[in-house]
């Protein structure tokens, strides 16, 4: 590292558990983010401030005026503008050593499998089941960590599913395809601006402590936070031995 990476990072670096060891660590590490709203913009916004290597950051939308109340990494000038190509503008400015690699994209199955493949640790920022649901069969074919966030109204949760485990819940798990989930869109529902910076923060330092090695993650915890009344509640996730994604994988170690 040289003079000025030791100075902008001085003050991970002086934590023991990171230390410059850790720092060149995530200079290493390459972030797969899902969506580039809500939760994306702030998990994007600290990943970048923390030194991560290379930061892919995929969303198919534009950014709209409405979006301003609560994706702060985008600015008003940015209004039509792919959100992703927006994103990378913002991340410059705050670390321009960070590869971002700006896909303005709806993917598919095969296009995210190949995504997560290229990944150390994969960020769930959208904002519907069946995104949600495909990229949680991609992590479990690939054997990633996922961190998954979600916000609407008042109501935050987040948790890990750490699929380089065997004895990791899944997404699928938590929300079986045949069980009676409903998308709640923001533009329907509303939601609590700093809600959403609360959650995709914490998805942030999950993804950092998973690449760092360091802590204890989410992984078979749900947090819930009522963002009404600032309480938090942890549920205890178990793996469904019966799921149909990741109930057939294989014992994996973690590298």
């Amino acid at each position: 590292m040289n003079d000025n990476q030791l100075l902008r990072y001085s003050r991970h670096i002086l934590l023991p558990q990171i230390d410059i060891e850790g720092q060149e660590s995530l200079a290493r590490s390459h972030a797969l983010i899902i969506g580039a709203g809500g939760l994306g913009s702030p998990a994007a916004m600290y990943l970048a401030a923390s030194g991560i290597g290379k930061l892919t950051l995929c969303d198919h939308d534009v950014v709209d005026l409405n979006n301003l109340q609560r994706q702060i990494v985008h600015h008003t000038a940015a209004i039509g503008s792919p959100k992703v190509h927006s994103a990378k503008k913002t991340l410059a400015g705050i670390n321009p050593e960070v590869n971002v690699v700006a896909l303005h994209e709806r993917v598919d199955q095969n296009r995210l499998l190949q995504l997560v493949a290229e990944a150390d640790v994969v960020l769930d920022a959208s904002d519907n089941f069946s995104t949600r649901h495909a990229l949680n069969q991609a992590c479990a074919t690939c054997r990633k960590p996922l961190v998954s966030g979600a916000a609407v109204r008042f109501d935050g949760q987040v948790t890990v599913f750490d699929l380089r485990r065997s004895d990791s819940p899944c997404y699928h798990c938590l929300f079986p395809t045949d069980g009676e989930n409903e998308d709640m869109q923001c533009a329907v529902m509303g939601v609590f601006a700093p809600l959403t910076g609360i959650i995709g923060c914490v998805q942030a330092a999950e993804a950092l402590k998973i690449l760092l090695g360091i802590g204890e993650t989410l992984n078979g915890r749900l947090l819930l936070l009522d963002g009404l009344t600032m309480n938090w509640r942890s549920i205890t996730l178990n793996k469904d031995p019966a799921c149909a994604v990741c109930g057939v994988l294989e014992p994996a170690t973690i590298g």
